[in-house]
């Protein structure tokens, strides 16, 4: 069975999954029931700043039968007084030794705040501090939260205001509310952090109940934006995780990542580790499904390693990361097309309809091997897809639409052109680049044909 166990930043635990900050982590009840099952470890629901929330508190985004891809709140941090929060933290800690104990802290912009919070957390025993930079709602008009993780001078300052006085690793949280994720990184970079751990949950309002025009959640009559997480926002995390974990000042301080938006299944993990999270947090899925899913992520994790023949977790960190290219250095020779079984076609016309109103005109609908226009046909013929591999751009759309699985495979075809990509086109033959007379020249010589 492969090592799940992780060190991150010195933070050691049996294996890398952490509940988030979030509503799971507001109370020892809650953590020591899910120590019991088996977490790894867990980041304390943020303290700091006196709060008073409001009900109700969060929306829920379902998609077709499935419910909660995504939920908002508009939840603050505890509102439990802190001398609880710092005791039972402590308690925590002292229950369970092996497993990762994170307080989250939130407090005013001052440096004496958090010299203050500082050193009651260190008080309690825990392995390290997360800094919340990324609540969008609710605190961030305060001043905190997302208002400090957009602004990279503040994240930076800050940081460095815990880092001056902080014995435990400190861990920045960085906000998925900017254009640009590397600034505030590299921020946290400057302020001495030990970690990054991201994405917070991402602006939004979630709905409005078409009944009563009430925004959701609705509090008396009216609602507010809040932080959106879930499984629908996996994708952008991970494209904010590999540019973090990829940028070079990042990799050259040697700070871990740690990871999370959306992870609900041992496959969301893998691919939060191969992008390079060291550790990985989870809320949404426990919010939805309960702790009991820890049993899944482990052992669903540890199988695949094992059928990988990987002994440890730690050794497929950031594996894919090499994989990530700008778009100028893709081979503009390298061509798929896509191919129809036959054999598994239920006739549908998906294929057909996605292509020929949203791509690229590549199918044809055959009766008989004869093509018809589907509008104008009125016969009782089989109508069946088939795709023109020569006028095919291999753009996948019609293998996403397909409702059966392996029916519409893409696959790999010469293109007959010499490999290169643009930044080459750009620097060989800049004319190409810059011109529409040169470029359509330099289609016809090649043999690429636009329609």
């Amino acid at each position: 069975m492969a090592d799940l166990s992780i060190d991150f930043a010195g933070v050691k635990s049996p294996n890398p999954f952490w509940l988030a900050s979030a509503p799971p982590t507001n109370s020892a009840y809650q953590i020591n029931k899910a120590f019991e099952q088996g977490w790894g470890g867990a980041v304390w629901k943020t303290i700091g700043a006196p709060v008073l929330n409001v009900s109700s508190r969060y929306g829920g985004f379902d998609f077709g039968d499935n419910r909660l891809v995504a939920i908002n709140n508009i939840e603050l941090i505890s509102d439990r007084p802190l001398e609880v929060n710092l005791r039972e933290i402590a308690e925590v800690k002292r229950l369970w030794p092996d497993r990762a104990v994170v307080v989250s802290a939130m407090v005013e912009s001052k440096p004496e705040a958090w010299h203050d919070i500082v050193r009651r957390i260190e008080d309690t025993g825990a392995d390290a501090i997360e800094l919340n930079y990324g609540c969008p709602h609710g605190m961030s008009e305060r001043g905190m939260g997302s208002a400090v993780g957009q602004v990279p001078e503040y994240c930076s300052m800050i940081t460095s205001w815990v880092t001056e006085v902080s014995s435990l690793p400190v861990i920045v949280k960085l906000t998925p509310n900017v254009a640009n994720i590397v600034p505030p990184a590299r921020a946290a970079v400057a302020g001495n952090a030990d970690a990054i751990s991201l994405i917070n949950t991402i602006n939004s309002i979630v709905g409005v109940d078409l009944d009563n025009f009430q925004i959701q959640p609705n509090v008396g009559g009216k609602g507010s934006h809040g932080g959106y997480a879930g499984p629908a926002v996996k994708p952008i995390a991970l494209n904010m995780l590999s540019a973090v974990a990829s940028d070079e000042e990042v990799r050259r301080a040697g700070l871990p990542v740690s990871g999370m938006g959306g992870i609900q299944t041992w496959r969301d993990a893998a691919e939060f580790l191969l992008l390079g999270a060291t550790s990985l947090q989870v809320c949404t899925a426990v919010m939805h499904y309960g702790f009991r899913i820890i049993e899944d992520l482990t052992d669903g994790l540890s199988n695949w390693l094992d059928e990988k023949g990987i002994a440890r977790v730690t050794d497929v960190i950031g594996a894919s990361i090499a994989r990530i290219s700008d778009f100028g250095d893709l081979d503009l020779a390298y061509k798929t097309v896509a191919r129809i079984d036959p054999d598994l076609c239920i006739s549908c016309n998906l294929c057909y309809i996605a292509c020929d109103e949203g791509a690229h005109q590549s199918i044809d609908l055959l009766v008989d091997g004869v093509r018809v226009e589907p509008h104008e046909y009125n016969g009782n013929g089989h109508r069946r897809p088939v795709v023109a591999e020569d006028r095919c751009v291999g753009c996948n759309l019609c293998s996403l639409v397909c409702p059966v699985e392996e029916c519409i495979t893409m696959v790999e075809v010469p293109s007959g052109r010499e490999s290169v990509t643009w930044k080459e086109l750009s620097r060989r033959q800049p004319e190409v680049t810059e011109d529409w007379q040169a470029m359509q020249e330099y289609r016809n010589r090649v043999g690429i044909d636009i329609h």
